[in-house]
């Protein structure tokens, strides 16, 4: 007996749905998404555009300004207090040590070298307001170590000289450079005052003296730098 167009029709979609029905799901397969390595190597070509496209804002921040600095070569005349507190002495007197040691290097005579002792870091920043206003020096060295205990006494002395040395610098007008270490135990204070981590009254002292704050002394640097003499910048 001979079927109909019709009926053979339905009779393929039937056996169709019936495969699909049968058939096991399989999870879509994602599409494939490649990331650069941060390590690839780039298009010079890439380079170049953004080499172009950063150079005039290197040019119109450098061409033709000048730049104040502080030298570390011209220290004639220069004279600083340094505030010590007597407080974990061990440890400021390492930090005091290292900062005269380095004065003593950039050929800052000791003669214009002032310290004072103070009980604790809390008591510094007074003292360096005072000295900053005396007007007798171009740098204040503010050096001290607080260590952390079991109470909150370390969080209080440790904002309180914190923001206290800023304050100072900023009402005399003299720059107070804070050297007041805030460890959480002896070992950082000493691996900091002379240890593997250096020290860091030296490096007081050497922000000091490199603080662009005796005009008359330390001469403005000026550049005029051609745009065509700039260096490449590093593209990342």
């Amino acid at each position: 007996m001979a079927t109909s167009p019709a009926t053979s029709s339905a009779a393929a979609r039937a056996s169709s749905f019936a495969r699909l029905s049968n058939a096991p799901l399989r999870a879509p397969r994602a599409a494939a998404v490649s990331f650069p390595s941060p390590n690839s190597a780039r298009p010079a070509a890439l380079v170049a555009d953004a080499r172009a496209s950063r150079l005039p804002v290197v040019a119109a921040a450098a061409a033709g300004h000048q730049r104040l600095m502080g030298s570390l070569t011209n220290t004639e005349g220069l004279r600083f207090a340094v505030v010590v507190a007597r407080f974990n002495e061990i440890v400021t007197n390492l930090l005091l040590q290292g900062a005269l040691e380095a004065f003593e290097r950039y050929s800052v005579k000791a003669e214009n070298i002032t310290v004072v002792s103070v009980p604790g870091s809390f008591e510094i920043p007074v003292a360096a307001q005072k000295l900053g206003k005396s007007g007798k020096y171009d740098a204040i060295l503010c050096i001290g170590a607080v260590i952390r205990g079991d109470t909150t006494h370390y969080d209080a002395v440790a904002n309180s000289a914190a923001s206290g040395v800023l304050n100072a610098g900023l009402s005399a007008g003299v720059p107070c450079v804070f050297g007041v270490l805030t460890c959480d135990d002896m070992d950082q204070a000493l691996n900091r005052a002379g240890g593997k981590a250096g020290n860091k009254g030296a490096e007081t002292a050497i922000t000091a003296v490199s603080t662009p704050f005796a005009w008359e002394v330390n001469q403005p640097v000026y550049f005029h730098c051609p745009p065509d003499e700039l260096p490449s910048p590093v593209v990342d």
